[in-house]
């Protein structure tokens, strides 16, 4: 059985080398859902979710790349490393993905490959991920999507995911928010 540990250090050798940047942000995604996790959930749930928050981003390994598409090509790597398959398809699915793939036309791959969970645990992965930054940083998610916005600039096909799933990560995050909070 994986352990959060163990998700840890699968994500290190992926992306601490090849991409520090990233490694960063995920290493602060980890953090944060260990955190949100065990506020919100019992501990079955907080280790799901920081599992799949520490991997949500392997597929931007150069190792792993295949389609292009991160939560795509990282879930298919890790379904084949034999990883839990919730976490496998919280990856899959992260930060509103179908939407993505509907925009790079892997959609119909998505899901019929990894099941989207409609759940908190969901809305916790997208609020982990939606307010860290891509140094690790905490950001508003306001803050957050601007910054990808930029990043990608104005015709990329992130940033038109971004401009179509705003919507539904800003709900998300408010969700998680408002549990928090409570």
């Amino acid at each position: 059985m994986n352990t959060y540990q163990t998700a840890f250090d699968t994500a290190e050798r992926l992306l601490a080398r090849a991409l520090p940047r990233r490694w960063r942000h995920v290493q602060a995604v980890g953090r944060k859902a260990l955190e949100v996790g065990t506020q919100l959930f019992p501990e079955e749930s907080t280790d799901i979710l920081a599992m799949a928050a520490i991997l949500h981003d392997v597929g931007y390994s150069p190792a792993l790349v295949k389609t292009g598409f991160h939560p795509l090509d990282g879930a298919r790597w890790l379904r084949t490393e034999g990883w839990d398959e919730r976490v496998v398809a919280l990856v899959a699915h992260h930060s509103c993905a179908t939407i993505e793939a509907d925009e790079r036309g892997l959609r119909k791959e998505l899901e019929s490959e990894f099941v989207n969970e409609d759940s908190a645990v969901t809305q916790a992965l997208w609020f982990c991920d939606m307010t860290t930054g891509p140094d690790g940083n905490d950001l508003e998610v306001e803050v957050r999507l601007a910054e990808i916005l930029e990043r990608y600039g104005p015709d990329h096909v992130v940033t038109r995911f971004i401009r179509r799933a705003r919507p539904l990560i800003l709900d998300a995050v408010r969700q998680t928010e408002q549990r928090l909070a409570a």
